[in-house]
């Protein structure tokens, strides 16, 4: 964590309005409310709109297999050295499909041994998105080898929007949520 304590709080239940409360309700039926939406939830109008694009990311519109999106996200969060994303999408990942090898490959980047054509031109473009908000010709071909036009436009969706989500968690110094510890390689994020 880049923090060691929030530069926004999180909103306990006791401290919100109704339109916060109504805006987190659809979560706190599911579960618990995490760190990142209670501390967004500060700005409702802001949280609302970026809810309706995180929602079109994390789901089946878009064109990535949940296992190649998360590739992305936890390739960008590594980047991005959010301690916070890392943590939460890790077990996303797992249950998406990746294994505890491929996750800690994620780290070593597209040329790590191991990786296939596909999952390396995933990583590659994250890389590239993220050094230079480009994805080189040679890149897109070697996506281009693998995935339809609407996946390759979710590969720059995805990572557009996670290199996003990693700035607000960096910058506002959102914690772990209660029970969460951090990847030990990760101590210096």
């Amino acid at each position: 964590m880049r923090l060691a304590k929030p530069r926004i709080e999180p909103l306990a239940d006791k401290d919100m309005d109704a339109d916060q409360r109504e805006l987190l309700a659809p979560m706190a039926e599911r579960g618990r409310v995490i760190n990142i939406f209670r501390t967004l939830v500060r700005e409702p109008k802001a949280m609302k709109g970026f809810m309706g694009w995180g929602n079109y990311i994390l789901s089946r519109r878009n064109g990535l297999p949940a296992r190649e999106r998360e590739i992305v996200i936890l390739r960008i969060g590594y980047l991005c050295r959010s301690g916070y994303e890392w943590t939460q999408h890790v077990p996303i990942g797992k249950q998406a499909g990746l294994t505890d090898e491929e996750v800690a490959r994620i780290k070593a980047g597209p040329d790590a041994p191991g990786w296939s054509a596909a999952d390396a031109a995933l990583i590659r473009a994250a890389d590239e998105l993220h050094h230079d908000q480009f994805i080189t010709d040679a890149t897109w071909k070697a996506l281009d080898a693998h995935f339809s036009d609407k996946q390759k436009m979710d590969v720059v969706f995805s990572a557009g929007q996670y290199t996003q989500v990693s700035m607000m968690l960096n910058t506002f110094g959102v914690q772990l949520d209660e029970g969460q510890t951090l990847d030990p390689d990760l101590k210096g994020f």
